[in-house]
């Protein structure tokens, strides 16, 4: 029993590597980079997402602390401490919220059409949590690029704008992956 434990917990820190690492090189391809931070990628949060789906919430929100601090190493962009807290750690590692998708998944477990629907869930509120964070990020340490306009109004636009194509992007891969994905996950 021990050494099934364990087996489990080394294929878990293997498995988080690897993802992290594919993360970080497809956040590397940006499709769009806006002009303060954050970029429309080649869906480099689904490795994060996945990590989520396939072991939990509080795993997944594990390895998305991880990935925040090394994308605040790679990419920095830290004006403030408790706004490096909300653009890192938190909001990356709020992806793991995209762990509900077992809770979703558990509710009709043979039903295929409720698996997709806990995955774009998931999916979602993964996504969301992260976008909160940078939206309260940029109504506290960024409104001064709000010019005239209403400091929540330009935050929700800013990083609502990349973040739903981020969405849109995460949502159609994973879900057209879904078959080979799904025989990994169990």
């Amino acid at each position: 029993m021990a050494s099934i434990v364990k087996k489990e917990k080394v294929r878990f820190l293997a498995e988080s590597g690897i993802m992290i690492a594919l993360a970080t090189i497809l956040s590397m391809i940006k499709v769009y980079k806006a002009p303060f931070g954050g970029s429309v990628t080649a869906g480099s949060m689904i490795p994060i997402i996945l990590i989520g789906i396939k072991w939990g919430t509080l795993p997944g929100i594990l390895v998305g602390i991880v990935y925040g601090i090394l994308q605040a190493v790679l990419e920095p962009y830290i004006v403030h401490p408790i706004q490096f807290l909300l653009d890192y750690p938190i909001a990356f590692g709020l992806l793991g919220l995209s762990g509900f998708y077992r809770s979703i998944k558990n509710i009709q477990p043979r039903n295929r059409t409720m698996e997709y629907v806990g995955v774009v869930i998931g999916i979602f509120l993964a996504i969301f949590g992260r976008f909160i964070c940078h939206v309260l990020a940029g109504v506290v340490f960024f409104s001064e690029n709000a010019g005239d306009i209403n400091s929540w109004l330009y935050s929700l636009g800013y990083n609502g704008g990349y973040l739903s194509l981020e969405l849109a992007i995460s949502i159609v891969i994973i879900v057209l992956l879904w078959k080979p994905i799904r025989r990994e996950i169990k």
